[in-house]
């Protein structure tokens, strides 16, 4: 009986996140481009996330899929997100080589000190803005290159970047179903050479809506790993039969970890008029333009250190690549970061309190993500370990010979060895 209340609350959740977003199930198509004969010569590429899906699932839930298909080729021990390890932040990551600080999603939501604005990300306007994007996304890479791409949900992938978005594209909407879905890339695929997209991104929420609302550990989460590992197993059948050289990467934007919801973190801190604050259930960000009232909260914060860590954001360790270099002005002043397992008490809100969580230390082992690729590009039963998330972005646009115009984080050479040639 629990099984079934807590399924269904899970759907419950699932539609209601989907309505933040405009209900558009249309394709989004930018008439008139095409690939130049040149790129109609070049390999696909499917690039599929998973939200959630941390590095142990595999084994613990018995993807059987996933497991068959990477063993026909690449297989991370597993992936390191970037900080902070949280979906926005490393979606974005992942298709633009970039750390979150230099990238511009610092957060799921930040403040912006220069346009003395918020962004947030069940927010539409703002998420759809793209001038709260920097970097060259693949989709804009590839079209900039007269490559057609194609995107079934990806943070950014709506927000006409650089006045550039996917030649195909669907706003985010999470009523449609995932046949439908896949149907869609197939279709795709089936289109003649000239405007077929040679780079595909999609995106599975499912595994990570579980995790927050019963926790990695649940039933509930077990059958949505599998019901997504089904369903690219799905994919991948169907895609076969047009005997394309598809290459599959799948990657997850972060893990996810079980929290203490009984003993939150109670901060007791006086927020002025001139303090701003972010505020996620692991992270807390203020931001202030008063020097003393910082240096007072900092103090505060840090007598008060139970459970958690306080930094001033020039002081944030160096291997997150983060405080120090915030390019866009959109990091806290002074950051309290929960230790793993815990989570601060957020009075404002009278919800659920979600038993998983991530969003912390990206060294922390429950916060690894994945990724597996297959296909004609891809050695065969090969196994790497762990490296870091930026890397991802340069692997791809060599796959598909686009050329990166400008000085990105990740670097080629820590990849390219997974290739055949």
């Amino acid at each position: 009986m629990w099984k079934k209340h807590c399924i269904t609350l899970l759907l419950t959740n699932l539609i209601a996140i989907s309505t933040v977003y405009a209900q558009d199930t249309t394709q989004h198509i930018v008439a008139g481009r095409h690939n130049s004969p040149a790129q109609q010569r070049k390999p696909y590429v499917i690039m599929i996330s998973i939200d959630g899906w941390r590095y142990d699932y595999f084994q613990k839930y018995g993807a059987v899929n996933l497991q068959r298909l990477s063993a026909t080729g690449v297989r991370a021990a597993s992936m390191q997100p970037s900080f902070p390890s949280l979906t926005f932040s490393n979606h974005y990551t992942l298709v633009t080589g970039l750390y979150p600080a230099h990238h511009g999603l610092v957060d799921n939501n930040f403040y912006d000190r220069q346009r003395n604005q918020v962004y947030k990300m069940n927010d539409y306007n703002t998420v759809n803005d793209s001038s709260w994007y920097h970097g060259n996304p693949l989709w804009v890479l590839a079209e900039k290159q007269h490559m057609v791409s194609a995107s079934y949900f990806w943070v950014g992938s709506e927000s006409n970047i650089q006045h550039t978005p996917p030649t195909y594209f669907f706003k985010y909407n999470e009523k449609v179903s995932t046949e439908r879905r896949i149907q869609q890339v197939v279709e795709w695929l089936r289109l003649p050479e000239a405007v077929r997209p040679h780079l595909i991104t999609f995106y599975f929420p499912q595994v990570d809506h579980a995790g927050h609302y019963a926790g990695p550990d649940a039933d509930s989460t077990r059958e949505m790993v599998q019901y997504v590992d089904e369903s690219i197993g799905k994919m991948v059948a169907a895609v076969a039969q047009l005997h394309l050289p598809v290459n599959y990467l799948v990657v997850s934007d972060h893990g996810m970890k079980t929290v203490d919801t009984l003993h939150k973190i109670a901060v007791n801190f006086y927020q002025g008029d001139s303090i701003q604050l972010q505020s996620g259930n692991e992270k807390l960000l203020f931001y202030s333009q008063s020097k003393s009232q910082l240096d007072s909260l900092y103090a505060s914060l840090k007598k008060q250190a139970t459970h958690y860590t306080v930094y001033r954001k020039k002081e944030t360790p160096l291997r997150w690549h983060y405080g120090q270099e915030d390019r866009y002005h959109r990091i806290g002043d002074v950051i309290a970061l929960a230790d793993p397992g815990y989570i601060f008490d957020d009075h404002r809100t009278h919800i659920h309190t979600s038993i998983g969580h991530h969003g912390y230390d990206n060294n922390t082992p429950e916060m690894q993500a994945i990724f597996l690729a297959w296909g004609p590009a891809f050695k065969q039963g090969l196994r790497i370990a762990s490296f870091a998330n930026v890397h991802v972005y340069p692997l791809v646009a060599y796959m598909l010979g686009l050329k990166i115009p400008e000085p990105i984080d990740g670097r080629l050479p820590v990849l390219r060895g997974i290739l055949k040639k």
